[in-house]
């Protein structure tokens, strides 16, 4: 007796190759993850080490050398102001940057299989998130301890997180896919990164720019987002609506844009790699 074989349906299809996707995706942010920390004795560790040994430092100079006072929007305590708002932008800079060479550094990947290149900065981002929230763990925790309430407007963050990962994410596809053709693109990055760094608000409230800057300032995206991290980490302020709009726009902007420049170039790949 045989047996008619029935055709597949294309929706049927579609949710296999996403499942298909989604495994490789999270095999890939779990070796991503685990082979940073591959040979530590402290593992992800490392991972609060660096951040907190560097506000320390930054904590140390700006406060007790040069004696700078807090901004107006600090608070008594300085190390808090500046660990919330250096939370997002770490996660920013370290996507963005370790971005820049995943498709290179995935060359064998790309030329020998039919891979989905476009899930590198996706995966980068993720394996970053994961350090990121234990980093925001810390926050929450250090806030209730150091100031003795914790703001109920932390349940605004994952939405915040989501529009920087989008920013993030966009960002990445562009370096990503310009460093297969470009080799100095992951250097000109870091020192795009570098000036970007200064000119969002971190160690100063944004009212202490001087007035040129001030415009940059206000069209940087991450400048709003490390604003809105310290109001729902430190304070009991509501978000403002018309700022999610204009940052889930810019975001939109940035993350279609990445995506499409990165589809388009993606086709030279295998070529050039």
């Amino acid at each position: 007796m045989t047996t008619l074989a029935l055709p597949r349906l294309p929706g049927l299809l579609f949710l296999r190759v996403l499942d298909e996707r989604r495994t490789l995706l999270l095999q890939l942010v779990r070796r991503d993850f685990t082979q940073r920390f591959v040979g530590s004795a402290a593992g992800w560790l490392w991972t609060i080490i660096h951040p907190l040994v560097l506000l320390a430092s930054w904590t140390f100079v700006f406060q007790y050398c040069f004696k700078m006072p807090p901004p107006a929007g600090a608070g008594p305590n300085y190390t808090l102001y500046l660990f919330c708002g250096y939370l997002p932008w770490l996660l920013f800079q370290e996507t963005v940057q370790r971005s820049a060479t995943c498709c290179t550094d995935h060359a064998n990947l790309i030329t020998k299989t039919v891979f989905p290149a476009e899930i590198l900065p996706v995966s980068v981002f993720l394996s970053s998130l994961i350090s990121h929230g234990i980093g925001l763990a810390l926050a929450i925790l250090a806030v209730g301890l150091l100031t003795g309430h914790a703001s109920v407007m932390i349940v605004f963050l994952p939405l915040y997180t989501f529009l920087l990962g989008l920013l993030a994410v966009g960002v990445g596809w562009m370096v990503a896919s310009l460093q297969v053709y470009l080799r100095d693109t992951a250097q000109v990055t870091s020192v795009v990164l570098t000036g970007m760094f200064w000119l969002t608000p971190i160690f100063i409230d944004e009212h202490q720019f001087p007035g040129p800057a001030q415009f940059l300032v206000h069209w940087n995206p991450l400048a709003h987002i490390v604003r809105a991290y310290r109001a729902r980490l430190m304070n009991y302020d509501l978000p403002s609506l018309r700022e999610l709009l204009l940052l889930s726009l810019a975001a939109a902007v940035v993350f279609i844009t990445g995506g499409l420049l990165f589809r388009y170039l993606k086709r030279g790949f295998a070529d050039v790699l």
